[in-house]
């Protein structure tokens, strides 16, 4: 405990530091604050059939990724939810558009044009999912006594606008995190809305628990599973395969020397490159058997579809919900590991793999290398996806608590908190501090 109360000590000490993370925070209580903020015409006290129906299934995981403001008609009801699909069309855009791919060659400028698309694209994406969204809140539950102002186009056109413009807010308020704060801004926007309705779902849970259904011992039991899960889903998101690599030495005379002297590093292939993108793709489609099985509603295909892709704790969804995993991993991890480019920088930098040719040889080797640690990844992260699943039936969690267990929220939380930790400990690295992943003694230098 001593330990890390002198870690915070220094940390308050780099001034840099201290003013990344207070402009952090404060900017997420920005974003906190306006999730509480409901739309101007809405009747706050009768939102209560709409947070019901938004706790459990796929609504419940989206309002979980807005802190709760689409529960809540809040500004912010689409939360960065479009500036992640934008974010994912303009990426796989980049895979068949000449031009994005140009873009990519051109450094910063191409970044800064391609981020452009991106705004751009989500404002277009929020503008169609905002009367979506406004036009929805009578199928979910709220009254039209609710709507004070009636649902003509005196409500419908100034909430829109308001919407759209709370979601490139909160862009904004992401894109200035990354950049005046500390770590990546629009993943600790996520993260932030998922925990700040993790504490109502674990105490929901220990209330029911503790009138009788189990007591306080299986409330420990819960979260102690809960920690070993974040443990195998930090071993995920850290996992490596270290690929040695061997650097030839230049001589005196400007040739070559390819001995033992020459430097060795490693180039580290990642258990799971594609992180959580593979569960977001799956969990689009998993939209599509639903809406299907409501369209043939009249035959017992169609009927049986609606009762099964309905349930997301269900066996047929998340089977289906698996195996879509496995595959998006795969199909993901291909598009962003560039193989070949890796062996021809490799290559043009005088590294080899030592025992692999240079060039094709060596590309097809990291190929075959990625594919081989892909499989036990995507089947871990198919595990992950499932695990709410798994609790709900075989330890009867309830279902909003049961979601922290695994899946993208789980992970979500895990792989941000990973990456700000790293942030703050380069930091402390920087100035000889220890880091908050690393033990022993001060080394500040005198």
């Amino acid at each position: 405990m001593k330990k890390f109360f002198e870690i915070i000590s220094n940390i308050w000490k780099i001034e840099e530091l201290r003013n990344r993370i207070l402009m952090t925070l404060g900017l997420l209580l920005v974003y906190r604050f306006g999730a509480q903020v409901v739309l101007p015409g809405i009747d706050t006290s009768q939102l209560a059939a709409l947070s019901s129906q938004t706790e459990t299934g796929i609504l419940g995981i989206l309002n979980a990724f807005t802190g709760g403001a689409f529960a809540n008609a809040s500004v912010f009801a689409l939360g960065i939810m479009p500036y992640i699909s934008a974010s994912i069309v303009v990426q796989l855009m980049g895979i068949a558009v000449p031009y994005l791919q140009k873009l990519d060659k051109e450094g910063e400028s191409g970044r800064k044009t391609k981020n452009q698309i991106t705004r751009w694209l989500t404002i277009g994406i929020s503008i169609v999912q905002a009367p979506a969204y406004l036009y929805s809140l009578g199928a979910l539950g709220v009254p039209d006594s609710a709507f004070l102002l009636g649902k003509g186009l005196g409500f419908i056109v100034p909430s829109v606008i308001i919407l759209v413009t709370g979601c490139v807010f909160a862009m904004w308020l992401g894109e200035k995190i990354t950049d005046k704060g500390i770590g990546n801004g629009i993943s600790l926007l996520i993260m932030i809305g998922i925990i700040a309705t993790m504490p109502q779902a674990f105490v929901q849970e220990a209330i029911t628990r503790w009138d009788g259904n189990g007591g306080p011992m299986l409330i420990l039991v819960e979260v102690i599973l809960w920690f070993v899960v974040i443990l195998a889903s930090v071993l995920l998101v850290m996992a490596t395969r270290r690929i040695p690599v061997q650097y030839a030495r230049r001589s005196a005379s400007g040739g070559y020397e390819k001995n033992i002297m020459g430097s060795r590093q490693y180039i580290p292939l990642k258990l799971n490159a594609s992180g959580v993108m593979p569960i977001i793709f799956a969990q689009a489609i998993m939209f599509a058997p639903g809406l299907l099985g409501r369209t043939f509603n009249d035959t017992a295909i169609g009927q049986w579809m609606e009762v099964q892709f309905q349930d997301i704790f269900g066996l047929a969804y998340n089977i289906l919900f698996a195996l879509l995993i496995i595959i998006f991993t795969y199909f993901y991890t291909a598009i962003t590991v560039p193989t070949n480019k890796m062996a021809d920088d490799l290559k043009r930098s005088g590294g080899f793999i030592p025992g692999i040719r240079p060039g094709k040889e060596t590309g097809s080797f990291l190929d075959k290398i990625m594919s081989l640690i892909t499989l036990p990844g995507s089947i871990f992260l198919a595990f992950l996806a499932v695990l709410p699943a798994i609790v709900v039936k075989l330890m009867d969690i309830q279902a909003g608590w049961a979601l922290f267990y695994g899946g993208t929220s789980l992970l979500i939380m895990v792989g941000v908190a990973i990456d700000t930790v790293q942030q703050v400990n380069a930091y402390l690295l920087n100035r000889h501090y220890d880091g908050l992943m690393k033990t022993g003694k001060n080394r500040k230098v005198a």
